[in-house]
């Protein structure tokens, strides 16, 4: 699986966690250059808490478009260090 944003590659894998129509990618698969940690969280009531990464690409932002679960609830132990993305990323 592939995550794109005006033209780059944000991520690859092939070890994507699929969790309500959503891919999980692996930390490690993210290209860091592209990604500003962001002060905004949220809270799953069955995940946890959730923080943010502001994409950056090319000059233009594409704020808290990436999320992840630093600290899991056991019933998404199997997301930890993984991202996802929404706000107009591509997933293919």
């Amino acid at each position: 699986m592939k995550a794109t944003w005006n033209n780059q590659t944000l991520a690859e894998s092939n070890d994507t966690i699929v969790i309500e129509n959503n891919h999980y990618f692996p930390a490690s698969s993210i290209k860091n250059d592209f990604f500003q940690a962001s002060n905004k969280h949220t809270v799953c009531p069955w995940k946890g808490e959730a923080s943010y990464y502001t994409l950056v690409v090319d000059g233009q932002k594409n704020e808290d478009a990436a999320w992840y679960y630093p600290n899991p609830k056991d019933a998404a132990s199997e997301i930890k260090d993984y991202v996802a993305f929404w706000k107009g990323v591509k997933i293919v």
